[in-house]
């Protein structure tokens, strides 16, 4: 789910796959040599077909991102590893010439510059694809390029699903899905991680080991601290796809606004029952010059029925369609799939609101506000709330806890989307301006955390999380001269 986001609306999903700092330096002469220099030491080292700086497969790569600015950017070269010793190799040669780059597993990111890079290396995962259950350890394995769909889809004869569901850089991020209010955050799931760190090292990090640091930080930390090249996870015995033990599914709405807000707003601040989770996506197409809107809701209850007490608030709002019956996990993860849309500038912010009415819906009003003012330049705009109840949060301190480290459950992680029409190549000025404000108008409830996954890349998670002083100590212990910071784009804060 991002649920939180991922989602947009029947379609979208947020994935995230990169590396570090936030506002990096304008590419130079400096960093142009420092790119060539790197590629050439990878040219000699692992050769073609794993480095490509022209050709069809580079150009594919390099053009397919799912956010349209990201497409623009053309890597000086790209490597594509099929095992964790080429990406050490890459780290390696990236480190000593001093080169920028860039990390992209599924290429579903809508923060521009995180997963791809202009006078740099960038290093795609599509060749990492693997996904394995271990009955006996009980324990899935992915490799960072697996794209959610396929890894629930080979995981299904199993009888288990990983926690999550949109790709491994959502991992990374904190990671929302239909299982977390009662398994946690993804990366709470996690067992163990294989990491290449900024100089090639290569480190195995656990909760119970030596990196156990490094373990925690991951837990939420996104790229920062190193390139994740296996991810051993907890499964959730879910059953196989003839086990409808779920119910729920897809309800349509085209008004009652506000009703929708105050059920939305009650649900987070009174629904703690962890079999329960709902994804509310409030969304304006820009059809003709008008708004157009269609409210999605995705309520899911792991039992036979929607309880009347959690859901009756929804189920007595008029709606325009209403798909809800029986269905197994593998229907529900299914539900929204990934958008595949190329070829539009796509843009994420977030915020994070306690279940206050009053705050839903002065949030909604300031949306709507902004989607009216700059219409002109939208296909369409999200404001989604995923509820983050306190059954989710506690699931994950059983598992040690995460760097994110949020105080309490009851509140929402708070989507606020825009994909811009075609023809917009990078988001209008005057537009920005309107962000800006409306991020000013729709703050953080005081003590929680933003969520990672649908940020924009200038709003500082880091700082909102429960652990972040902790965050930045072992940030400085891994990466002491600071390379990926000052190398890679990517969340600020370190």
């Amino acid at each position: 789910m991002s649920l939180s986001s991922l989602r947009q609306a029947a379609w979208l999903s947020a994935i995230f796959a990169a590396c570090s700092s936030a506002l990096f330096p304008a590419s130079n002469e400096t960093t142009h040599l420092a790119a060539l220099d790197a590629c050439d030491r990878l040219d000699a080292f692992l050769g073609s077909p794993i480095v490509q700086s022209s050709g069809p497969t580079y150009q594919f790569a390099a053009t397919n991102a799912w956010n349209l600015q990201n497409a623009e950017y053309r890597p000086t070269c790209i490597v594509f590893p099929s095992t964790t010793a080429h990406v050490q190799v890459a780290m390696k040669a990236i480190y000593n010439a001093r080169s920028h780059f860039a990390v992209q597993a599924g290429s579903h990111s809508a923060m521009k510059g995180w997963n791809t890079v202009q006078d740099g290396v960038l290093i795609i995962f599509s060749n990492m694809q693997d996904v394995s259950y271990d009955p006996v350890k009980d324990t899935i394995t992915l490799e960072p390029g697996v794209h959610w769909a396929n890894a629930i889809t080979a995981l299904e004869p199993y009888g288990v699903a990983p926690v999550g569901d949109v790709g491994t850089g959502l991992l990374l991020g904190g990671g929302l899905s239909w299982l977390s209010p009662s398994h946690g955050y993804a990366a709470d799931t996690f067992k163990e991680l294989d990491v290449v760190l900024a100089t090639g090292e290569l480190v195995s990090a656990n909760a119970i080991n030596e990196h156990s640091d490094l373990f925690r930080a991951l837990k939420g930390g996104a790229n920062r601290f190193g390139i994740v090249t296996r991810y051993e996870l907890y499964p959730v015995h879910t059953g196989t796809k003839d086990d409808k033990t779920w119910f729920g599914g897809t309800i349509v709405y085209n008004s009652s606004s506000d009703a929708l807000l105050k059920a939305t707003a009650r649900y987070v601040r009174e629904t703690n029952d962890p079999k329960a989770v709902i994804l509310m996506s409030f969304i304006n197409l820009v059809s003709d010059g008008e708004l157009v809107p269609m409210y999605f809701l995705w309520p899911f209850y792991h039992g036979p029925e929607l309880p009347a007490d959690i859901f009756g608030d929804f189920l007595s709002i008029p709606a325009v369609i209403s798909q809800l019956g029986p269905l197994s996990y593998f229907d529900v993860s299914g539900t929204l799939g990934l958008a595949d849309e190329r070829g539009f500038v796509q843009h994420f912010g977030a915020s994070t609101l306690t279940g206050d009415e009053e705050l839903f819906l002065d949030a909604f009003a300031h949306w709507e506000n902004f989607t009216e003012v700059y219409k002109d330049n939208f296909n369409m705009t999200t404001l989604a709330f995923t509820p983050i109840p306190d059954s989710q949060i506690q699931a994950g301190r059983a598992r040690g806890g995460n760097i994110i480290n949020a105080p309490h459950g009851g509140f929402a992680a708070v989507q606020i989307y825009q994909t811009f029409r075609m023809g917009i190549k990078n988001i209008p000025p005057d537009v920005q301006r309107g962000i800006d404000l409306l991020f000013n108008q729709i703050p953080p409830s005081p003590g929680l955390p933003l969520y990672m996954n649908e940020c924009d890349a200038r709003q500082r998670v880091y700082e909102s999380y429960g652990d972040y002083e902790l965050l930045k100590r072992i940030y400085a212990k891994y990466d002491p001269t600071r390379f990926s910071v000052e190398h890679c784009q990517g969340p600020a804060g370190l």
